[in-house]
């Protein structure tokens, strides 16, 4: 039996617009601190090789810190072979980050950059066959070729992959996409015992072989994924290839469309704002639809802004949100107006039942004016 760790799409380097400057420091110490806590898995799991699975950085035009820091990191992993792939984002073209002076000169000696498809002699009886992205948009998938030279292994056979897979919600519009037929006959006939891809950052697994895995990002990067924040321990002999999952990331994304009428409409909303833990580490995208009176947007309003504090990030949801203050008397009692104020304030309430941005603009409106008159 033969025991490694794979893990994938670290994108080390990336960037969020919605992030501000301190929580941006954080998510990038964040993913550096996931290569590290991979770096520990492999030490304790014994395993006697680590294979990660294309963009190790999120473009080959990463900053010298990002790169020396990475290779700090990776020199603190246990003294075993550790395979990086080059992958669409960092492709072994002539602007390579892999063949800068930055990356050669502090390269650890237990690191090595897969730079074609030869077999790697990685462990006893073991080999890793990579197949490198040569550019950004290739008209093939690299793995594609590998497959169709391949003779049935002997030995162990990893082979190491990035890209998406047709199974796996991959778009053939897009370079390098995969097909899972391909895959899980390469492992029925001895080509693979195992493929290792990178790409789609949810943790997934390819076909009914469990032999084929994403190991999906180290840390999540966008609400649309489905369990990142992991790496794979992979034990594998002739007869099966268990695959462990271990978390590594600390890192999260939540998104939520609420509708709403109510206070109590508004209770439910505040409590899931409320729920994560680690909030300076949670990005979170929201939503609401339906009408609020004023005081309850009022709470809305300053629950957010209190939110903002202690996000990593609150974005709003623009495309899903249709919220409209609505004053009901309760409202216009408090508020305690007269003259033409009373008089613009009913014309803006009046506006609020007309539906589309006028509403909506309507009810911002009367939310500011409430907030000025009675919340001062």
């Amino acid at each position: 039996m033969t025991r490694f760790v794979h893990t994938a799409d670290w994108q080390l380097g990336m960037r969020r617009q919605f992030l501000d400057a301190d929580a941006q420091s954080r998510f990038s110490q964040d993913r550096l601190e996931a290569v590290a806590a991979i770096g520990r898995l492999a030490a304790d799991s014994s395993a006697e090789f680590v294979v990660v699975a294309g963009d190790v950085f999120d473009d080959n035009q990463v900053d010298r810190r990002t790169v020396l820091r990475t290779l700090d990191v990776l020199r603190g992993f246990p003294d075993i072979p550790v395979l990086l792939l080059p992958g669409n984002h960092d492709p072994l073209d002539a602007g390579s980050v892999y063949v800068g002076a930055d990356f050669t000169r502090n390269r650890p000696p237990q690191v090595h950059v897969v730079t074609d498809t030869a077999p790697i002699a990685v462990a006893e009886g073991v080999e890793v066959v990579g197949a490198p992205w040569p550019v950004k948009r290739p008209p093939a998938n690299p793995l594609t070729e590998v497959l169709t030279g391949l003779a049935p292994s002997n030995g162990h056979r990893v082979l190491l992959a990035h890209g998406g897979v047709d199974a796996a919600g991959g778009d053939f519009d897009q370079a390098g996409v995969l097909r899972a037929a391909e895959l899980d006959a390469a492992v029925d006939d001895g080509r693979a015992d195992y493929i290792a891809l990178g790409d789609r950052h949810s943790t997934t697994s390819v076909g009914a072989s469990g032999r084929v895995w994403f190991a999906g990002a180290p840390e999540p990067t966008a609400y649309v994924e489905h369990d990142p924040g992991n790496a794979l321990v992979v034990d594998l002999d002739a007869d099966v290839a268990e695959v462990t999952t271990h978390r590594v990331g600390r890192w999260r994304f939540r998104q939520a469309v609420f509708d709403v009428a109510s206070t109590a409409d508004l209770d439910v909303v505040l409590r899931w704002l409320d729920e994560p833990e680690d909030k300076p580490h949670t990005i979170v995208k929201l939503a609401l639809r339906g009408a609020l009176a004023l005081r309850d947007r009022a709470r809305l309003d300053d629950a957010l802004a209190a939110a903002a504090e202690t996000y990593a990030a609150i974005e709003p949801w623009e495309r899903h949100a249709d919220l409209v203050a609505v004053p009901d008397e309760d409202d216009l009692d408090a508020m305690e107006v007269g003259g033409f104020v009373a008089e613009a304030v009913e014309e803006l309430r009046a506006r609020t039942t007309a539906g589309g941005d006028d509403a909506r603009q309507a009810g911002d409106a009367l939310s500011l004016l409430y907030r000025t008159v009675v919340r001062r």
